[in-house]
């Protein structure tokens, strides 16, 4: 999802205007995306975003974080479904981050992370939708992996382990504009997953 949103003429309002913040937030952050350009990127009128978004930034910023946090949540099965073990899609999802991350110009890391780091002193209402999105990841993972064999206390710190590495990654690779992070990171993971599942 890059520019601006495709055919608005067939995307409801509103929806274009979540798009179209999920968007900039994920290439700008929160603080530094302005409501008009929301409004120019989503092609809809400025007085629009008020109508549905009546407590305006903050309440956007909301609503984002928890559409794009569900929609990233559906990577995990995407990636882990079709690998033959869990030392594979470990791999895999780390290598995909960094190969999308290097072709979006190091653009399109995690939104979720990006306005966390911004406004978790400053909003609490962005600070819980950030925690919510998190929390439902990490939950996601602890049940995958407790499915895999781990018990519960393990399948959840190997999730927190991978979401931590996975975003500080993030945070290092655009700097250095290198996906060498990523791969570092995948392949701690890769190993602490040999470890665990007892896989090569």
């Amino acid at each position: 999802m890059t520019g601006q949103v495709a055919a608005p003429d067939r995307v409801p309002t509103r929806e274009r205007i979540v798009l179209a913040a999920a968007d900039l937030y994920r290439r700008h952050g929160y603080t530094g995306t302005g409501m008009k350009q929301v409004a120019a990127d989503a092609e809809a009128p400025f007085g629009s975003i008020y109508h549905f978004f009546p407590g305006g930034k903050e309440q956007l910023g909301e609503e984002v974080i928890r559409r794009a946090g569900g929609m990233y949540a559906l990577l995990l099965p995407a990636v882990f479904d079709p690998a033959p073990d869990p030392v594979t899609g470990v791999r895999t999802f780390f290598t995909l981050a960094g190969e999308h991350l290097k072709a979006s110009g190091w653009q399109d890391a995690c939104p979720i992370a990006t306005v966390a780091l911004e406004v978790s002193g400053t909003s609490e209402p962005m600070r819980e939708a950030c925690a919510e999105v998190f929390s439902g990841w990490v939950q996601a993972g602890t049940e995958r992996f407790t499915a895999e064999g781990l018990d519960p206390e393990q399948a959840r710190a190997f999730t927190l382990a991978i979401v931590s590495a996975l975003e500080g990654a993030f945070v290092l690779a655009r700097a250095l504009r290198s996906t060498e992070p990523l791969d570092a990171a995948g392949e701690a993971l890769a190993a602490r997953a040999a470890e665990l599942f007892g896989a090569s």
